[in-house]
């Protein structure tokens, strides 16, 4: 039998184009029609147990999925040779068994409750029949393992919407006949450990389906007696969690209050579960207690009389969270119980005044507390522990210890400013008392504490930031994890320095000594740049250390690539607040050691390394002219009216620089021509320049587009086009620099579309960036496309040829394109002319990627083209619609011609509402991909 032979390859064969034939094959079958007749021949049992799976599967597949082919009349006889297969394999292959039970739980959800209106009561029945054939503890199984997957196949299951809420609310009725059922076997003493373990499963199943709370009590609380047996623990625990998470549940307030105490009642078990080192305990006992809190703190807050028993249930969490052992190594319980105190924060914090008043007097004690306790979790542990940790424990811990600063950082919102006042007390008294001398970890998690906060709450008014910094150089640094928690400490008091920064010496020589430490790499630079970003203007009388320092750390090559740019983008702040003549000073003494060895690189034959050592000189300088901005475009307005500046004369230093390494970075450039990263590097110096001076860049503007018109002429690439778009959208609009950019882009224009003669398809990035650069001559400088020597057309097409390539984002960009020209129809002659006479091809192809050929993503920007169509080119459109859409089988086959006439006629008469259109589109386009109504679109 073929079957045999496919399953034998599908299992057995080791060659893998054999098994991904046979599994094609048996796909197809399992689809097919005949799959009704051999899938019962394959269920004998005289077959092996993975010849019955398929069998079995290929049933379920037909039931759930081809319910429609099946005639009414056949329901019954479909339904008892299911029932007799399932009693047949009751003492047999356990997934087989499994199998057939999902088949029958989906043919009872199509029937339904019309075809079969009792189905479950007529499940429990059948199995509960005496059978001398079959033992009744395998009828018992096979029945619990029916009435489990029958809700797990209603969740999973393809009824349409209204079908699920009338299925949903018979199964919620049918509970009645099930519950009874499952209520007597965990009672009965005789019932067998698996029975029970299967009945806690089922009930688990079950409570998924919205079952009101009440009803499940008894199954609850015999589910909390399970929990003192060890083999039915991990069960109950998902049976008891599942029951409580329920979101209907929290309607149900008196069954939620009679569930405290059972779970209160848990704490013995609880302690010593902990005291004996039983992780899967505790941790089960605590998601109990925590989906209870959880999901109900607001319903059980408001019944004010039960105070007690809710504070009691909170103080159990309380213990779960503090629970000892570092995590993840010794515990993995105590994260589990942080968005409950979110929760439970959030629901105290929504009550009206009064009553909020009350719970804020109960509840501020407890949050203090569990800061301490979180502080006491984020503790590192000793050395020599910590050095035995392995790199996935460290990094779970560092995630948890963000966890911990992020709940810091909301209980403030309860707790406010005595909660910073209570850590630096803590500190104050840590790092004073000279009898008892604290642990580096105390002493980082109470600086960590603080962090947390300062880093997202504004400190500026607080009274304690003062002490804080004044006891920070007092700290003995005796640690990298505490040395970085110093850092990142005096880097979220950024701020607060530059509006006090009499302070800023405290703790300015601190930064300065931890930057020469390869191990602080991280938090030293990116303090030292928050420090030169907000403290600029107080830093002068530091710049000649800073920088200093900076240097040599820089020529030791003791940092990574990323941290060696962000301290050039530190040093970028900081020059900016100085006078020109001091930037120049500086500029000069910082750049020349660069200068020099990228002169001497330049001479030398293109080699890897070499041209690593180059991108890494180019990546400096460019991220030293991000931040350089003497004309202070990004400061915020209170800090220069706070801050009187001197006005800064002579030309822009940046550009000074520049100048003067042109020719050197020509003579590097004409090497790396070929090199992508070299010359996207070189391209990155100007435009980040260009960003940061805006109009102070003029001077270079005309050498630059000479030098980007001779790249881009030599060896086009992408980088070069990027930056021709920031040129063009900064100075093309200024009469005087039109003329140079004016050439380079009707340069690059000609050039690319040369490229576009050759064939585009291996360089989607440049088409990207073209039709990018072609939409931003549109938005700033229209003029560009009256020139003579512009070939419009050529453009045009090279945009409609762009629209079909397969990568998103170059589609994307030439939509972008087309929503630009378009609307200049009407002042640009020759644009209009153009779209005149081409704009059939570009309606065929926008509708060609709408009709299935380009992807669903695209859909919003082809509706957009469209738009701007309707609105601009109305009376040609509504021809050449017309004339697109009498083609056979466009924009695909699936759509009929009512339904083709009908988008058209709405596209037509939508000219003001864009939205509309995209909706349109959408629609149309599921048409077209015949995947309208299926729950594949249901994602979108």
């Amino acid at each position: 039998m073929e079957f045999c032979k496919a399953l034998h390859q599908l299992y057995y064969d080791p060659n893998i184009e054999n098994k991904n034939l046979a599994q094609k094959w048996l796909m197809q079958a399992q689809v097919s029609p005949q799959a009704w007749h051999f899938s019962w021949l394959l269920l004998n049992m005289d077959k092996v147990p993975e010849i019955q799976y398929f069998g079995a599967s290929a049933l379920h597949i037909k039931i759930s999925r081809y319910w429609n082919d099946i005639p009414a009349d056949q329901y019954e006889s479909l339904k008892s040779q299911l029932f007799t297969h399932i009693t047949r394999f009751a003492g047999g292959s356990k997934i087989v068994l499994t199998r057939l039970c999902v088949a029958l739980a989906s043919l009872a959800l199509s029937m339904m409750p019309e075809a079969w209106p009792c189905a479950v009561a007529d499940m429990v029945r059948m199995f509960q029949a005496e059978d001398s054939n079959v033992d009744g503890r395998a009828r018992c199984l096979a029945l619990l393992e029916l009435l489990t997957v029958l809700p797990e196949e209603f969740q999973t299951s393809r009824l349409p919407q209204y079908r699920k809420g009338q299925v949903r609310s018979v199964l919620a009725q049918e509970c009645g006949s099930v519950f009874p059922l499952l209520e007597q076997l965990l009672q009965q003493q005789d019932s067998p450990g698996f029975i029970k373990q299967k009945v806690l499963k089922c009930f688990s199943s079950w409570v998924q389906l919205e079952i009101p709370l009440m009803d499940c009590e008894n199954l609850i609380q015999a589910a909390f007696t399970s929990l003192q047996d060890p083999e039915l623990f991990d069960t109950a625990v998902e049976a008891v969690v599942n029951a409580i998470s329920q979101p209907d549940a929290q309607r149900y307030v008196n069954t939620l209050l009679k569930l405290i105490p059972p779970v209160l009642g848990l704490q013995e078990q609880l302690r010593q579960a902990v005291q004996s080192g039983d992780m899967e305990t505790s941790h089960g006992i605590c998601r109990i207690a925590v989906a209870l809190g959880e999901n109900h703190s607001r319903a059980l807050l408001d019944q004010v009389e039960h105070w007690q028993s809710f504070l009691a249930l909170v103080n159990m969490i309380m213990f779960c969270t503090g629970i000892p052992g570092h995590y993840p190594v010794n515990e993995t319980t105590s994260s589990l119980t942080l968005t409950f105190w979110y929760t439970l924060q959030d629901d105290i914090l929504s009550f009206e005044p009064d009553k909020q008043a009350v719970y804020q007097q109960v509840y501020r004690p407890v949050y203090f507390q569990l800061v301490d306790v979180l502080l006491h979790k984020a503790q590192f542990p000793s050395d020599e522990e910590y050095g035995f940790w392995s790199s996935d424990e460290k990094e779970q811990f560092r995630i948890y210890r963000v966890d911990i600063s992020d709940t810091l950082m909301y209980v403030y919102e309860m707790l406010g400013a005595e909660l910073l006042s209570s850590l630096y007390d803590k500190l104050g008294r840590l790092l004073t008392n000279t009898e008892q001398p604290s642990t580096w970890q105390h002493t980082e998690a109470l600086l960590y504490g603080f962090q947390s906060i300062a880093e997202t709450i504004d400190v500026n008014y607080s009274d304690v930031v003062p002490g804080l910094i004044g006891l920070i150089p007092r700290i003995s640094i005796s640690n990298v994890q505490l040395a970085d928690t110093v850092m990142f400490t005096i880097g979220a008091l950024s701020e607060w320095l530059a509006d006090h920064p009499v302070m800023i010496n405290n703790v300015l020589p601190l930064v300065l000594q931890a930057l020469g430490n390869p191990e602080l790499s991280i938090s030293s630079v990116s303090t030292l740049k928050k420090i030169c970003r907000e403290c600029k203007y107080d830093l002068p009388p530091y710049a000649a250390n800073i920088v200093a320092v900076s240097q040599e750390v820089l020529m030791k090559q003791i940092h990574k690539t990323s941290q060696c740019m962000w301290l050039m983008q530190a040093l970028g702040f900081l020059l900016s607040a100085l006078q020109v003549e001091e930037i120049l000073k500086n500029l000069h003494s910082l750049i020349t050691p660069y200068i020099q060895q990228l002169e001497k690189l330049a001479d030398e034959t293109p080699n890897p390394s070499n041209k690593l050592a180059i991108i890494h000189i180019l990546g400096l300088l460019s991220n030293l002219f991000t931040t350089l901005d003497i004309s202070h475009h990004d400061d915020d307005h209170e800090s220069t009216e706070v801050k009187k500046l001197p006005v800064q004369q002579g030309p822009n230093p940046v550009v000074v620089v520049l100048q003067q390494v042109f020719q050197l970075i020509q003579k590097v450039l004409s090497k790396w021509l070929n090199d992508a990263q070299v010359v996207e590097s070189v391209c990155a110096i100007f435009e980040k320049s260009v960003k940061t001076l805006l109009d102070d860049f003029a001077p270079m503007v005309p050498q630059l587009c000479e030098m980007l018109g001779q790249m881009y002429s030599t060896i086009p690439q992408a980088s070069a086009i990027d930056l021709t778009r920031q040129l063009v959208h900064i100075f093309a609009h200024e009469p005087a620099h039109f003329p140079p950019i004016k050439a380079l882009f009707l340069l690059v224009t000609s050039v690319t579309l040369t490229l576009f003669q050759q064939g585009p398809r291996d360089h989607p990035d440049i088409v990207d960036s073209f039709m990018q650069l072609l939409a931003q001559a549109l938005k700033r400088k229209p003029d560009l496309f009256l020139c003579s020597n512009l070939d419009v057309k050529a453009v045009f097409q090279c945009g409609v040829l762009s629209l079909k390539f397969p990568e998103a984002p170059t589609v994307k960009a030439s939509c972008g394109f087309f929503t630009e020209l378009l609307p200049r129809c009407g002042e640009i002659a020759p644009v209009g002319q153009v779209v005149h006479e081409n704009g059939k091809v570009l309606l065929q192809a926008v509708l060609e990627g709408v009709g299935g050929q380009a992807s669903r993503s695209l859909m919003d920007h082809f509706a957009e083209i469209l738009f701007a169509l309707n609105k601009h080119c109305f009376s040609y459109l509504s021809i050449w619609i017309k004339e697109a859409m009498q083609q056979d089988g466009f924009p695909s086959a699936r759509v009929s011609p009512e339904q083709k006439e009908t988008f058209s006629q709405q596209i037509l008469r939508e000219r003001v509402n864009k939205r509309r259109v995209k909706e349109m589109v959408k629609e149309f386009t599921l048409l077209c991909r015949g995947l309208h109504g299926t729950e594949y679109t249901a994602d979108y």
